[in-house]
């Protein structure tokens, strides 16, 4: 019996030194569930009720200039706020809090209300990658900024609250858990080691194969081997670097044609809108040098069997600790499987 094909175990994660249970043996078990396909509704180039197209009102009374390509404004119910109370409380040990100054902006991909990322060409991509570059070191220079994460809900399986292509950034005082977590095991990795984890698991990653999705000069996009959701991935650039302000004009570009590529084999696999939430994993901008982060994204889908079985986190997975029964290995494969061209764009037989 194979241990990671045929039987039950756990894979450490050492970017955050936590553990998944895989148990594969359980794809074999039956399942009632459905498994059709699902093609979500025509959206217009133009949508006069959006609040984030060009020329529109948002809820808050502005008005959204006649914008063409990206872009960026402060959202309008953010959830940091730039001036807090600067006491923070305490009590006897166990109750903390703190005041956490933040900025929280609003990106719009493109003027068009249905030009999501795979259906976006690499310029129109690119142009979005370098908006995140300018935001990233725009807010990052702020005096009570350290952190900045920039992030895309896509779908309303994922709480997007509007269809028109966007992402948020919000810049915090703090650095948040998940970014806290991989800083501290990065750290510890190129102490102990004097390399860095990511350029080593990336080098060992592209060696074996069997987790590689696509690839290009500067990215690569992976099933990551201790993968939680079903079709995670992990967007790593090949050459060491820490945050967006050091990718040059070729690697923005690469960056869009990865972020392309794999956003439609994601569509392809159900054929639907394909619902996400994902993010990149940058340097704390808190003036340290930070010499061991490397530069990645992540993509945590929820989609589990087709365009309407999701997976969920229940029971053990909230009480004990995160499983799931497809291995990485097989959903690499999947992934690779389905084709570059959009189904939406192949020929009529």
């Amino acid at each position: 019996m194979s241990l990671l094909s045929n039987a039950s175990h756990r894979r450490f994660n050492p970017l955050t030194g936590e553990w998944v249970l895989v148990s594969p043996h359980r794809t074999s078990r039956p399942w009632q569930g459905q498994v059709e396909k699902t093609h979500d509704p025509d959206r217009p180039r133009y949508d006069p009720t959006c609040y984030l197209c060009p020329g529109n009102a948002r809820a808050n009374g502005a008005r959204n200039p006649t914008y063409e390509g990206v872009f960026a404004f402060d959202n309008d119910f953010a959830a940091l706020s730039a001036q807090v109370p600067e006491e923070d409380f305490a009590q006897n040990g166990l109750l903390i809090a703190q005041g956490e100054p933040g900025r929280c902006r609003v990106l719009c991909f493109s003027e068009r209300h249905d030009l999501t990322l795979p259906h976006m060409s690499v310029p129109e991509i690119t142009r979005v990658i370098e908006a995140w570059r300018d935001e990233t070191m725009r807010l990052g220079a702020l005096d009570a900024i350290n952190y900045v994460q920039i992030f895309e809900n896509r779908g309303a399986a994922m709480g997007a609250s509007n269809p028109h292509p966007h992402c948020q950034i919000w810049a915090t005082h703090s650095i948040p858990n998940e970014a806290a977590k991989e800083s501290e095991r990065q750290r510890a990795y190129q102490e102990q080691t004097g390399s860095c984890l990511l350029c080593d698991y990336l080098a060992l990653e592209q060696s074996l194969g069997e987790r590689i999705v696509c690839r290009n000069d500067h990215f690569v996009a992976l099933v990551p081997f201790w993968a939680i959701w079903p079709f995670e991935t992990m967007v790593i650039a090949t050459r060491h670097i820490g945050s967006f302000d050091e990718l040059t004009g070729g690697e923005a570009k690469a960056l869009a044609d990865i972020l392309k590529r794999l956003t439609i084999r994601y569509e392809n696999l159900f054929e639907t809108d394909f619902p996400y939430s994902m993010g990149f994993h940058q340097r704390p901008t808190d003036g340290a040098p930070h010499a061991n982060w490397h530069f990645h994204a992540h993509f945590f889908p929820p989609l589990l069997r087709s365009a309407t079985v999701r997976k969920f986190m229940v029971g053990f997975e909230m009480l004990g600790e995160p499983q799931r029964d497809i291995t990485p290995e097989t959903a690499a494969a999947r992934l690779r499987d389905v084709s570059e061209t959009h189904y939406l764009d192949k020929p009529i037989r």
